[in-house]
């Protein structure tokens, strides 16, 4: 599952708008919105996580889960 922090950060990664990402994972702008402003893990369907998820791993970010060593994160592929 991604935080709505992740999302944020993968699209600051890209220098995307809302609106491109949107459009690359095929979700509504609004839906993008509401989920950005959340806290924690994102609040949405499981379809539209996998969405936005491979929309911004096509693109090149990385997500990684709370470990021992810190906080969720994103960061772009070498």
């Amino acid at each position: 599952m991604l935080y709505s922090a992740q999302i944020r950060a993968a699209r600051a990664l890209l220098d995307w708008k809302q609106a491109e990402l949107a459009k690359a994972s095929k979700i509504g702008l609004a839906t993008i919105q509401r989920l950005e402003k959340g806290q924690g893990l994102v609040n949405a369907h499981v379809s539209t996580v996998v969405q936005i998820q491979t929309a911004l791993e096509k693109a090149g970010v990385r997500f990684f889960g709370p470990d021992e060593q810190g906080g969720v994160g994103a960061r772009l592929r070498r």
